[in-house]
């Protein structure tokens, strides 16, 4: 599990490594995916749901969300 976890973690920083050249949409959308992914996991366990559920359902509204808010910028 300590693996996952560090894998999943050094996945993490170098996306958010990457977004250095990105326009604010693309930037919007990326960071809005990842917040809202984690944020949909998270809800989803603490009400009992499917974390993989909720994160889908969550990135797909974070990514939304931030491009919108990038493209306002």
């Amino acid at each position: 599990m300590k693996i996952i976890r560090t894998i999943a973690l050094a996945i993490a920083m170098a996306s958010l490594a990457a977004c250095t050249n990105m326009t604010k949409e693309q930037q919007g959308t990326v960071t809005g995916g990842l917040m809202g992914a984690a944020a949909g996991a998270g809800i989803a366990a603490i009400a009992g749901g499917s974390a993989w559920t909720g994160a889908a359902i969550g990135g797909a509204a974070g990514g939304i969300a931030g491009n919108i808010r990038g493209a306002n910028q």
